[in-house]
């Protein structure tokens, strides 16, 4: 019996810009590069690019959330 392995999802985002003909080839990239940064390809591709076992990246979210809570709570001041 052959063991299955297992297949990886992955997603392709792709990014289309509607220009009109006589639109400026600086404002479509402007468009371009809103739209890039709103779909944060560039952060997955970041967190791509080196395995985090799960405990850490949870461990890491625990400890975001602790520094929110003590920022809304007053404990720690924002500069």
């Amino acid at each position: 019996m052959r063991s299955l392995k297992t297949v990886k999802e992955v997603y392709f985002i792709m990014l289309i810009i509607d220009s009109k003909d006589c639109e400026n080839i600086d404002k479509a990239l402007k468009k371009y590069k809103k739209k890039f940064e709103k779909a944060k390809i560039l952060l997955q591709l970041r967190g791509r690019q080196s395995f985090t076992k799960p405990s850490v990246r949870r461990r890491g979210e625990v400890l975001k959330a602790i520094y929110r809570q003590n920022i809304a709570s007053g404990k720690i001041e924002v500069k």
